[in-house]
């Protein structure tokens, strides 16, 4: 059975906080965040499980869109997220647990922009993929099917279904 993977960058965070890792979200980013959340419901995704990194922004960014989709899961918090490069977070998203069908990852640029490049198969519609590649900016989501373990996910392993950026 295809799996479903979407690798999202938070929403818009403030520019200032005691420390980068406590900054929270601006009031747009929240708003985004759950129009982020609702075009995914609205596509069909109900996430398995959650991969968030643990920085304040990212949680919020959870919060919202789970509110904005209407989903009641609670997710995996991963402070490594934070501070991880592309090859890192692929080696996260591996460690998924094995039942989940559909997975939601949200963390930070450059990191899941180029996660979601390395990821993509190029045997997706070429418009969305230029849409991509365009730039992702905050609260964008990047919609992945993918056949196999999530040990086995690897670069070229999986189809980008769709590119969308939440905007309230």
């Amino acid at each position: 059975m295809p799996r479903r993977l979407v690798v999202m960058r938070h929403a818009k965070a403030e520019q200032d906080g005691p420390t980068d890792v406590e900054r929270p979200l601006a009031e747009r980013g929240r708003r985004d965040a759950r129009a982020a959340g609702a075009w995914l419901a609205s596509q069909g995704f109900s996430p398995d499980h959650a991969l968030v990194s643990a920085a304040l922004r990212t949680r919020e960014t959870w919060e919202a869109v789970a509110s904005g989709a209407g989903w009641k899961l609670e997710p995996d918090l991963d402070r490594g997220l934070y501070a991880a490069g592309p090859e890192s977070a692929l080696d996260l998203v591996r460690l998924a647990p094995s039942e989940a069908e559909s997975l939601i990852v949200i963390g930070h640029n450059p990191t899941v922009a180029v996660l979601a490049q390395v990821l993509d198969d190029g045997s997706g519609d070429p418009a969305v993929a230029g849409e991509m590649i365009g730039g992702f900016p905050t609260a964008s989501v990047a919609v992945l099917t993918y056949d196999g373990s999530w040990a086995d996910l690897g670069e070229g392993t999986a189809r980008l279904d769709a590119f969308h950026v939440g905007r309230a």
